[in-house]
């Protein structure tokens, strides 16, 4: 519901975030690039309670790492952030060019400030890696019964990988289980796909309204499934990548995108390939230009 996708008005987005609340919510997702802090510590108040609280960065060292921490903290209005993650690893290697900063989160941790460590991935090799380093507490990896967004390899490779750091004591929560929307033709197939498996802990489900508050919460806990299992017609309206026409073919949008969805096409415009996208929206947040929206 924040800047890189929907766009909801703070108050409009607080409202949701605080009936699901009300509902049994007890788990939010966000991120630094994200600029969401500001919707959770609105719905917060209203509701008179937090939830459990995940969030991420891109910092590299020290200096950026407790930047990041002390950003979280004020703008959510929280002393102690619950999960504090490493967003979006790539490698070994990110990992290890990003050691700092998880040694930074580890020492935040011994103070009370974190409560656990973590890594955001969509890739096998760091689920793989994550699960043998003894301090990292979480993992939120991309998994879906298609395999869409996965970078080196399949589900099923994804699943066992996963599978294997949860035995390791690694605390699991699952990413775009619906591909960005882009399987929500076979929503109660894509829940199922994830909610049958032991070593899932929580799932991450973006929701816009009320009514996809209530749809999502009705499938989890009572299996009750819209229609034929597919997700109603106000969430089947397709989102889709929209680049505006004042584009420049900067190309930054590209080399943002880790799922490979974008190219410069030959009228020198940002182009999506909509079968890669997965809807992250990370790609606006590097357009100067502002030409590039979900909707």
């Amino acid at each position: 519901m924040g800047p890189l996708q929907r766009n909801l008005p703070v108050n409009k987005g607080a409202e949701v975030m605080a009936y699901s609340f009300s509902r049994g919510v007890n788990f939010v997702d966000t991120a630094e690039l994200y600029k969401t802090y500001k919707y959770i510590r609105a719905a917060a108040k209203l509701a008179g309670k937090y939830p459990v609280v995940a969030t991420k960065c891109y910092a590299h060292d020290r200096d950026t790492a407790l930047h990041s921490i002390e950003t979280a903290r004020s703008e959510l209005d929280l002393d102690v952030i619950d999960i504090f993650m490493l967003h979006e690893q790539e490698s070994r290697y990110t990992l290890d060019g990003h050691r700092r900063a998880l040694e930074t989160f580890l020492e935040a941790k011994s103070k009370g400030i974190i409560r656990a460590v973590g890594v955001s991935t969509h890739y096998i090799e760091v689920v793989k890696v994550v699960a043998d380093i003894p301090w990292i507490d979480v993992i939120h990896p991309l998994i879906n019964m298609t395999g869409l967004g996965i970078q080196d390899g399949n589900a099923d490779e994804m699943s066992n990988a996963i599978r294997d750091a949860h035995s390791a004591g690694k605390g699991v929560y699952a990413m775009k289980i619906f591909g960005g929307g882009n399987l929500l033709s076979k929503y109660g197939k894509c829940l199922e796909y994830v909610v049958k498996k032991s070593y899932f802990d929580s799932i991450a489900i973006g929701m816009q309204s009320n009514r996809e508050v209530d749809m999502n919460i009705d499938a989890l806990l009572h299996g009750k499934l819209p229609g034929d299992g597919a997700a109603p017609g106000s969430i089947m309206n397709k989102k889709r990548l929209h680049v505006d026409y004042w584009c420049s073919g900067c190309g930054k949008c590209v080399k943002r995108c880790g799922q490979g969805a974008l190219r410069i096409n030959s009228d020198k415009k940002a182009e999506a390939s909509h079968e890669k996208c997965v809807l992250c929206g990370y790609c606006s947040s590097v357009c100067s230009e502002f030409a590039i929206k979900i909707c």
